[in-house]
């Protein structure tokens, strides 16, 4: 048995492939949600978007300091895996939901498989930097979707047959999921959005947004842009970037700020937007799959293939580069050869899985 355990948006996207492949095999899994993402337009509407099974056990651990956070999900997890006794637990990322699963199974002694392991910001201030780390080096399995995410594990002295390079599941969540979308949404219609002329903007870093001087600039560097280009911009708001905006009482005239749109619909958007702004790890991987140009709004990126095959570029959060950043960006042709494999991720992870079950 396999254990899935998930608890952000983003996990959920990225799991898509293995659960799907979990189905097609016909292998025995339970999926574990956290409720680390604790909205309904957060994360649980992604399930059924996604035609994916609803999760066996919810924990709704909702919000809180990262260290009750990560105790109340250690509690929970230790319980569902003391019941169900799986032979593997799979985690995703680098959340509190990753790090707080992976020590609670590696304590009971069951196997941890960890994907897109080996991704680094070399930023120790960056909370997502310490969980990525601590869950790689106690993982059984480290998934890494890169040879630069392998050679970073290999650096730090994990021996090479833990390892495996499998591409990223972004890549297949990007393919399988655009295909239901184009199904079932058409949010360019709905907001009366022309493609490639408007921009998309996603903002929930906690050193963005809790600082009140860095969204500022954010903010002032977004005025920037859509006085210069006169297109809409699009910024569905995080509840807690939401919170902090109206916190520091700035005016956002000039931005089309929405509530949190559902995969299928932010997919369609990504795919068609001159340019989005995002301090997202998640975002800049699948705008280099969709071949739409990326500014990240931050200092640093786990992500380095993305500056490398030129997709992405960082603007930190400083206004003057945030709208040079989207200057250059625009006049980008895609194009740009996709280093996170070609969407057999979910299968090749599956199938080292079943391999590795004992006889």
């Amino acid at each position: 048995m396999i254990g899935i355990v998930l608890g952000t948006r983003p996990e959920i996207i990225k799991m898509s492939p293995v659960i799907r492949e979990c189905e097609r095999r016909g292998i025995d899994y339970f999926i574990l949600h956290s409720g680390q993402h604790y909205s309904y337009e957060m994360d649980r509407v992604f399930f059924e978007e996604l035609d994916l099974p609803e999760p066996n056990y919810s924990l709704d651990v909702g919000s809180g300091t990262h260290a009750a956070q990560t105790a109340t999900i250690m509690t929970g997890v230790e319980d569902v895996l003391v019941k169900e006794s799986p032979e593997i637990v799979l985690v995703q990322g680098d959340t509190n939901t990753v790090m707080a699963a992976a020590v609670a199974a590696s304590k009971l002694q069951i196997r941890v498989g960890h994907i897109e392991a080996g991704l680094r910001s070399f930023n120790r201030r960056m909370p997502e930097e310490i969980n990525r780390v601590l869950t790689d080096h106690i993982s059984d399995y480290l998934f890494a979707p890169t040879e630069t995410a392998r050679g970073n594990l290999l650096a730090e002295g994990i021996p090479e047959r833990k390892i495996c390079v499998t591409g990223n599941t972004v890549v297949d969540a990007v393919y399988q999921n655009l295909d239901i979308s184009r199904r079932k949404v058409d949010v360019l219609r709905d907001l009366d959005l022309a493609p490639r002329e408007y921009f998309l903007v996603t903002a929930h870093r906690q050193e963005n947004v809790d600082n009140r001087a860095r969204l500022k600039e954010i903010l002032k560097g977004l005025d920037r842009v859509q006085k210069e280009f006169s297109l809409p911009i699009v910024f569905p708001v995080h509840p807690r970037t939401e919170k902090r905006i109206q916190e520091l009482g700035i005016g956002t005239d000039g931005l089309n700020l929405t509530k949190p749109f559902g995969f299928l619909e932010f997919l369609q958007l990504e795919s068609q937007a001159k340019v989005v702004l995002t301090d997202s790890g998640g975002v800049q991987e699948e705008t280099c799959v969709l071949g739409v140009p990326c500014a990240t709004m931050r200092y640093d990126t786990e992500r380095p293939e993305t500056l490398e095959i030129g997709s992405n570029i960082l603007v930190g959060a400083d206004s003057r580069r945030i709208l040079e950043g989207v200057r250059s960006a625009t006049a980008w042709k895609s194009g740009w050869q996709n280093p996170y494999g070609d969407g057999i991720a979910g299968k090749m992870i599956i199938m080292v899985c079943a391999a590795a079950r004992p006889q």
